[in-house]
């Protein structure tokens, strides 16, 4: 195809595709012509059920592989459905290029089968959208679309394809293009040396200063510099739900995560401390949003702020911050260097064991907290001894994502990242239902050889059942455990809190997810005894095939929110 001087559009725009580095397609065969002359190049479609979901699985794809996600889709519903999965991109900062059909250029504004103004469908929920208007322009535009996904604050794009243009012979580009965009971040660009050097002298007069690190330092890769930086320069680390993982939680300077998750039964109750009396507060890479500064209370005016951000729009949005706009790596190995360069690290390290002997005794009085709950042989069970069962069987390489609401809050409160870089993949910029599965298998062609672990609510799965024929089709080997309890429980819980009583739809029906993962040809089984719950564990996390394990969980569960601490207070 290469070679061949009369290629279509839909040809140029595969080839610029595998001069990109895309190896997989989320699509569901359309456009038909892209992704026939995508997969005649070798380029592998994952072929999604339901339409709202290839988005989500390019996430996932993207934040695992390092490469940008690239998902697919017709004109009309299809693109619809595209917005929600891409505005949880937008939010959480994740690299997306949406090829959508649009129809035949003739027929625009006619009222046209599934015509619609995609350009406004799409301005609210992407960085960059265009429609492809010209055959000569191909090169020019998916190179564009490209860049746009990858650098600056990463994010997705949609770029709309005529069903005509995609027919139409593209004669040989003016300007021909080389160039190889896929990865991400493209660029990493840098603070001057004298913010460098302002924020180190900060950083070494301080008395007890503390890094707050989000979801940026998984996006920038940068959990190696950030681990140097904690261990060389003796300065604690708390993340956000998006952050976890961004450090080993077996450090003695890793505080866990923070955010919403200090109410009674957290290691948040006990660190929270830690942030309120610091005098510098590093956030890196974290865009200070409600749920990653518990209403933004955390921070108190007394601190001295430093934030390093690629996007400076955010710098400052909440808290006056000394400004180190610039990648959140090399910004953290910057400042890593001055301080080990230009500055006295006395204070940091004679306060070291005190600060790390206080963090300990977190971690003790939380263990001690969760022991009843995490050991718990009662039926039906205990969301924390799930997590105790799973705990033993990681690896830093386990991949570990979970749906929205509980689900999420439960993997960031209860489990124990290995290693700095360990991958827990939320979605937490929108955080919709049911995006669990999707972002999993995403995960899974991102990185093959890996374990991928699931953990999703009976509520959330609901959303996105079918997508079990999509992991058993395209042999994507995922262990799904479902946390059943029967109802939709932070919807409960929110509202009883806020009103004392709670609506009828919290109620779920009894679903038989093991006939559902039959008809889709996935092994499953269902567990009501916690004794049984490591061996099936092992045999998801150990084995070679796809596997659902329901757990019948409590009802009455759920994660230490500061939202519950009230209630949770007056029960214990």
């Amino acid at each position: 195809m290469a070679g061949d001087a009369s290629r279509n559009v839909a040809q140029c725009i595969a080839l610029a595709l595998r001069r990109h580095g895309v190896s997989h397609v989320f699509a569901q065969s359309l456009p038909s012509a892209v992704i026939l002359a995508a997969e005649a190049l070798g380029i592998r479609q994952i072929a999604y059920r339901q339409e709202n979901m290839g988005g989500a699985m390019a996430d996932g794809y993207a934040r695992c592989s390092g490469r940008i996600g690239v998902v697919a889709a017709q004109n009309g519903p299809a693109a619809a459905l595209l917005v929600p999965p891409l505005a949880e991109a937008l939010k959480a900062s994740i690299p997306v290029v949406a090829l959508v059909q649009d129809v035949e250029r003739g027929h625009t504004d006619r009222n046209a089968f599934q015509d619609l103004d995609q350009i406004a469908l799409f301005q609210s929920s992407t960085k960059w959208v265009r429609r492809l208007a010209a055959a000569d322009r191909v090169d020019d535009y998916v190179d564009t679309a490209f860049a746009m996904a990858g650098s600056g604050r990463p994010g997705p794009v949609a770029l709309l394809l005529p069903a005509d243009l995609l027919r139409d012979i593209a004669p040989e580009p003016v300007f021909p293009r080389t160039a190889q965009l896929g990865v991400w971040p493209l660029d990493r660009p840098r603070p001057p040396e004298c913010l460098i050097s302002e924020a180190a002298s900060i950083l070494a007069q301080a008395h007890a200063p503390i890094i707050l690190a989000g979801g940026g330092i998984h996006a920038s890769q940068a959990a190696d510099a950030l681990a140097a930086l904690q261990q060389d320069c003796s300065i604690p680390v708390l993340t956000t739900n998006m952050g976890k993982g961004a450090v080993d939680e077996g450090h003695p300077l890793s505080a866990g995560v923070l955010g919403s998750l200090v109410g009674p039964g957290s290691l948040g109750q006990y660190t929270a401390a830690l942030i309120g009396e610091a005098d510098v507060v590093v956030l890196a890479g974290t865009r200070t949003n409600q749920n990653g500064t518990d209403n933004w209370r955390q921070i108190t005016g007394d601190s001295k702020v430093i934030h390093i951000d690629i996007d400076p729009a955010e710098i400052g949005r909440t808290y006056e911050a000394l400004r180190l706009v610039g990648d959140v790596r090399e910004t953290l190995a910057d400042l890593r260097e001055a301080l080990l360069r230009d500055t006295n690290l006395d204070r940091r390290t004679l306060a070291r064991p005190n600060i790390a002997s206080r963090i300990a005794a977190c971690w003790d009085r939380f263990d001690k907290d969760r022991q009843a709950s995490a050991h718990c042989a009662a039926a039906p069970i205990r969301p924390e001894r799930v997590m105790h069962e799973l705990q033993a069987l990681l690896t830093p390489q386990t991949i570990i994502v979970a749906d929205a609401s509980y689900a999420s809050m439960w993997v960031a409160g209860q489990l124990r990242a290995l290693s700095a870089g360990m991958r827990f993949v939320t979605p937490r910029g929108l955080a919709g239902l049911g995006w669990g599965l999707p972002l999993a298998l995403g995960a899974k062609a991102a990185r093959p050889d890996d374990a991928v672990v699931c953990i999703v609510g009976d509520g959330g799965f609901a959303h996105a059942w079918a997508e079990m024929e999509t992991m058993i089709r395209s042999r994507l080997p995922v262990t799904i455990v479902v946390l059943n309890n029967g109802i939709l429980g932070f919807q409960r819980d929110a509202e009883t809190v806020k009103f004392g009583h709670y609506t009828s739809a919290c109620h779920l029906g009894d679903v038989d997810h093991g006939l559902i993962a039959q008809a889709c040809g996935c092994p499953w089984v269902r567990i009501g005894d916690p004794l049984e719950l490591r061996e099936q564990l092992q045999r998801g996390l150990h084995g070679q095939e796809a596997l659902l394990i329901e757990v019948m969980t409590d009802p009455q569960a759920h994660p230490p929110l500061s939202l519950f601490a009230a209630m949770d207070r007056s029960v214990r």
